[in-house]
Parts: C-alpha cells; structure tokens; sequence
C-alpha cells in the first residue's frame, strides 16, 4: 500500500510480517561491536542490507571491510579510528559494499563510542542502512542524512542505554525512566514477558497505568493488543482513539480517561521467537507515518535483544546462587554462650558460581568450630571443590583434631583431589564459657575484632599457605593463634569480596570495612545485614560470605579457661601443635614469668605418655581459679601402669622426667580414670588485671 501524502511504502496493520522482516524491508539495520574481541554482531535486517546470508558471516569485521573497494574501506576505517583517539561519541560515513552480483551499492552506518569508568573505548553501537536512493544526488542526499540521522538517534540513544542492563529490572528501568520516555515520544509504556504456557506477565508500566485490573497476567489468545502482537508475530499500531475503541472494547474503557490517544504494540522477538511485547503509549499524536513505524520496529528489535539477555542472565544468575545457596548448611545449630550471625551474597556482576562457604561445627566439651574460606574460581568447579572441601574440614574437627591438624588434613584432601584449585581459609575454634578461642589461618584474610563499646580493630593472625598449596610444596605448619573474648566481644569473619574492589588497595579495604563494623548496629543480625547492605550497594565481581561469632554472658573479675587436643603416636604435627597450644595458653593467660618452666614440663609429659603407652594422649591445660590462680597441665592415656620416679644411671637416657616435673611444678600428681589414667601438674600464675 502506498502513502502518497508520505509519499513512502507503509504498511497496513494487519500485514503478516514481523519486526525483523520489516526492518529489512526498509533498509534499515543494528550492530554492536565488542573491541575486546572483535565480534561484530549484526541482527537479520543488518545483514540483509550487506546482502550477506548468516552461514556467510563469521562474526568479524574484517569479512566485512574485504567485501568494500580498498577506499571504501579505508575511508571507514579513519572515522572509527579518528572517533576513538579524540574521544567522539559519533560517526558515520558513507560506504559501497559489494553486491551478490559483483556491483556495488551505497550504504551508510552510524556508530555510538561506548567507554568505559577510565574513558576506555569497549564497544560501538549503532546501525546500517541502504543508501543507494538518497546518493542520487547531492542535495537528497544531505537532507535524507539529516533525516535519517534524526530518525535513528533514537534507536542508538536507547540501544546505548541498554548497552550496560544486565538484569530485566534494568531494562525496566532504562524503559520507565523519564528521558527514557522522552526518546519514544510517548506518554507511557507497558512491557509483558511471555511465559510457559502462553501467559503473559505484564512487567513494566509506568509512569501512567495503563492496564486493567486484573490483567497483569494474560493469555496469548485473550483479545487485548499485546496478546495480539505476540501471537502475530507484527506490530500493532494504534492510530485514534475510535481505532482503539472499536479493535479493544475491553482495555479501552481504563485507558479512554488517561488521555491516550494513539499507541504501537512491538513483538519482542529473539532468535525468531517471541519472548514478549513492548505498548507504547501517545497522548499528543495520532497516525504513524512510515518513518515513524520503521523507527518504533527497529526499537522493538534492540530491546528484545536487551530483554533476551537479560532474562538469561537473571535466570542462570538465580540457578547459580541457588547451587550456591544449597551447598551452604541449612541450619546454624543454636551454641550455648553464643550468638551466631551468618551471610552470604553472591557476585552482583557475572552469573556465574562462587566457591564461598562458611560453616559452624558443634564440639565436645561447648566448643564450637566457626569456618570461613574461599575456593579459587567462579565455576561449577569451584563450586564441586568447595561442597567437598566443607564436608572434609567438618569430618576433620569433629573427629577431635587440632585446628592445625585440621588445616593440614584439608590441604592434603584438596591436593589430592583431581583439580588445580587451591583455597583459602580461616578456622577458629571458641570455648564459650571461657572466651578461648584458637584460630588457624591459611592464606586467608586477617578476621576483625568488635568490642562491647562498638570499637573494632584488625586481628593479625599469622597463617600458612592456602588449602592444596601448603600439601603440595610441603609446607603443612600452621600455626595457631590464641585469643580470648570477653563477654560482648564480636569476632568477625568473612571473604575477601567484602573487603576487594579492582584497582583498590586491600589496606584501604580493611579500614573502610572496620568504620562500617564501628558504625553498625549492635544488634548482631542487624550488624551482618548492615554489611550485606553494603555489599549489595556496592555490586562487585566476587561473592562474599560473612560469620559473626560473639560470646555471651557477664564479666567475672577472674574467669578461668581451658583448651585441649588429642595427640597420636604416629602424628609428629599434632605433637607439634599440643607445644604451641600450651605456649599460646602461656602467653594469652599472663603466665609469661614461668613459660620455660611450664612448656619444660608439659613437653616430659606428652613425651613419657607417647613413649611408655600403646596409644595416644589428650592433652589439656586450663586456668583454676581459688585463692591463688593456676595454671594446671593434664596429659591423659590409656595405660592403667601408673608412672613412677627413679633414678637415672650416668649411662641411662630416660628416668629423669618425672624427677624434672617434681622440680619445676608446685604440684603434680596422677589420677586414676575409666579408661586409663591422668598425670598432672600445677603452677602458681599471678592474677589478672580485668
């Protein structure tokens, strides 16, 4: 049908064409231009225009330029050039392409420079066109550019706006925005997203409503215009207010007092099938003329590109963080004498699987095991890696290991795994009843401490070598670190996506994360929301796991303590480890004057136990309050032959340890038990300024 007061070809409403069919027809098409790879991705109706069939395109530019005259060519590349090294946002440029049949035709693009934070050109955007009628002669020519460039910024203003949605609410946004709506002229806009089984979820409207009660949800086959243009697969266009009226009964009674005038229903079409429909809605024009419609099918055809992507994204990032969220524990077991905050969020860029993961163990004795890691890697791998590492580092410490023994069992699990990943991670285990807390650090970041009056500070804790590193350079040792909480103290544990941000300094990450802890709630739910809150503000490339672990009850003026582990025959680290626990009890419990002597004798002890035994020992040292504080050392085994002094010969290379004890200690003695027996031995330590 042909317009003659337009003096253009339009089409009737009716006709059975879709979007990208009718885009092609009018000479018009969209590409974007990825600098980092090269990858020039070109829609149907582009590669229409370029003549090209899409088995004959690979993707690049270069398939493109070799099908121009050499000038032609070379013209095109100057502009892009000369628009990435001044820093313009726009060109274009007339070029001949090379046709099927050997001749050339005119053809003119427009491209959009899209940069990055640091003014880095990453991506162009822009369109394609037939130009061979407008070249006919000069002055046609300016005043179709003109034209054209009017027309089509339209669809690159709105495509650039797009360029940098990842989720469907983006794109609402984008859409919904107030210079959004200036850029289509209208007045409103409504956008469905097409579901399983022919449902319609109406997503967007705004600023006006523009749908009736009820209808937020609607069927393919319902008799409302954006069922209509999915079902057709062709736009709508809405021309008079009679126009609505008399094609929807229904819907034009809750529009007829918003003022509408006019609209146009886009499919929303991707990979040749319909995912939706854009309803745009005018009150200040009536009629579309042919420009008007080529404009408005080319916008359907860049936001359905935007909302395919979109969806993915937000359904494979949802897929992800469900994985993710299923690995974590389900339930934080309740800890008498604390109080046990946990988060986690994933990566707000990027869908794909994080490798963070916190636990909490319950042990014997109301000790509790708090952990905290990070497994190399954003993957399904990772996150394989990380379900089995979690279980591993649970089986090891209830099993009754040390800490470091702990650490260094998992390392050796994840080196011995068919994997290159490596992880880093932080176990603390707490006595709450006396504030004792042990933590092993491997390659992971420094945890922080917040006092009762809401200060926080950084705990340096001295660490070994990620998980899987340390097996595989043998380098196991890893030192344990003792500290105490006070009743209200908080100890803070999380990943290092809290604390990194590219380009930043991890110093300058610690310090913002310790204001935002002083600044934080007290509440210690509130207080782990309060950091997620920023998380999520803030976006970022990593996932991030947060445990807050803080001891509960009163302060009592002298409060004892008590730490303890089991030490095999045939476990040289866990003898290793049993010295640097009663080393760190020393120090955390102010029996510094008499260390020599304490370590001296716990060291004759563990000895005598794993010499003169079949099995291991347990070893336990704990603070005893009275009328003058002790430090006691209790070193248990299985044997009932009770030990006894003798005297070592000139040549006797035993004998003298219990002799050695009976010197150094103020008292010591063995204990009967069910299963065996019990040295000990006690020193008087000085009491404690609280």
């Amino acid at each position: 049908m042909v317009d003659r007061a337009a003096g253009a070809l339009s089409l009737p409403d009716d006709w059975p064409v879709g979007p990208d069919l009718s885009l092609s027809f009018n000479r018009m098409g969209s590409f974007d231009w990825d600098l980092a790879s090269g990858l020039m991705h070109l829609d149907d109706s582009a590669l229409q225009v370029l003549e090209l069939r899409p088995g004959d395109y690979d993707g690049y530019r270069a398939s493109l330029t070799d099908r121009m005259p050499a000038e032609d060519a070379a013209r095109l590349d100057s502009q892009v050039a000369q628009a990435l090294k001044n820093g313009n946002e726009n060109y274009g440029v007339y070029f001949r392409i090379r046709r099927r049949d050997g001749g050339l035709r005119w053809t003119h693009t427009q491209g959009c420079v899209r940069r990055d934070g640091n003014g880095r050109p990453e991506r162009i955007i822009g369109i394609v066109r037939d130009a061979t009628e407008e070249l006919a002669d000069s002055a046609a020519r300016a005043e179709a550019d003109v034209h054209r460039r009017r027309q089509t910024s339209v669809v690159e203003s709105t495509t650039a706006a797009l360029a940098h949605a990842r989720t469907v609410q983006d794109v609402i946004d984008v859409l919904t925005a107030s210079h959004g709506l200036e850029h289509f002229g209208a007045a409103s806009l409504v956008m469905g997203l097409l579901e399983a089984g022919g449902r319609i979820h109406l997503v967007a409207e705004g600023p006006t409503h523009a749908f009736i009660p009820g209808t937020r949800w609607t069927r393919v086959e319902d008799e409302y215009p954006m069922s209509e243009v999915v079902r057709t697969l062709a736009p709508r266009f809405i021309e008079s207010q009679a126009d609505f009226a008399e094609s929807y009964p229904v819907l034009w009674p809750h529009l007829e007092g918003l003022g509408i005038v006019s609209a146009a229903y886009l499919p929303l079409i991707a990979q040749a099938r319909p995912i939706g429909a854009l309803g745009l809605l005018y009150s200040d024009r009536t009629g579309f003329s042919s420009e008007d419609r080529n404009v408005l099918v080319a916008l359907g055809s860049s936001i359905a590109q935007s909302v395919q992507r979109a969806v993915l994204y937000d359904q494979e990032h949802d897929l992800a963080e469900g994985l993710q969220q299923a690995m974590l524990p389900r339930r934080i077991p309740a800890v008498p004498g604390a109080q046990i905050a946990v988060r986690y969020r994933s990566a707000r860029i990027g869908r794909d699987i994080g490798g963070d993961w916190y636990d909490i163990i319950t042990l014997p004795g109301g000790r509790v095991g708090a952990v905290i890691g990070d497994v190399q890697g954003h993957d399904t791998d990772a996150a394989a890696v990380m379900g089995q590492l979690r279980i591993v580092l649970r089986a090891y410490a209830a099993e009754g290991h040390t800490p470091a023994t702990v650490m260094a069992r998992a390392s050796i699990f994840l080196d011995e795994l068919d994997t290159d990943r490596f992880a880093t991670c932080l176990y603390a285990e707490a006595d709450p009843a006396t504030g004792v807390v042990q933590v092993v650090r491997a390659g992971h970041v420094d945890p922080l401490l917040r006092d009762t009056d809401g200060s926080c500070r950084r705990l340096p804790v001295e660490g070994g070598l990620p998980l899987g590193l340390s097996a595989e350079f043998g380098r196991l040792e890893y030192p344990v670190s003792t500290v105490e909480l006070d009743p209200g103290q908080t100890l803070i544990l999380y990943t290092d996506g809290l604390v990194e941000q590219p380009g930043a300094d991890l110093d300058d990450g610690m310090q913002m994360l310790t204001a935002l802890v002083r600044s934080g709630p007290s509440d210690l739910q509130r207080l782990a929301d309060h950091l997620c809150e920023v998380v999520d503000e803030r976006g970022g490339e990593d996932d991030v796991a947060i445990l807050l672990l803080r001891r509960r009850g009163t302060v009592t003026p002298r409060s004892g303590g008590r730490l303890q582990q089991s030490v095999a025959q045939n476990e040289p680290e866990a003898l290793r480890s049993a010295r640097h626990m009663v080393l760190s009890a020393v120090r955390a419990w102010g029996a510094r004057e008499r260390s020599d002597e304490i370590e001296l004798a716990a060291d004759e002890l563990i000895t005598n136990a794993l010499m003169h035994t079949d099995g291991g020992a347990i070893v336990t040292v704990r603070v005893l309050v009275g009328p003058q504080r002790r430090l006691r050392v209790e070193v248990e085994d299985r044997s009932s032959a009770l030990p006894r002094r003798r005297e070592a010969d000139l040549s006797g290379v035993s004998g003298r340890g219990l002799l050695l004890v009976d010197q150094l200690a103020d008292a010591w003695g063995v204990e009967s038990r069910g299963t065996g027996k019990c040295v000990w031995c006690e020193f008087t330590v000085p009491d404690r300024l609280d």
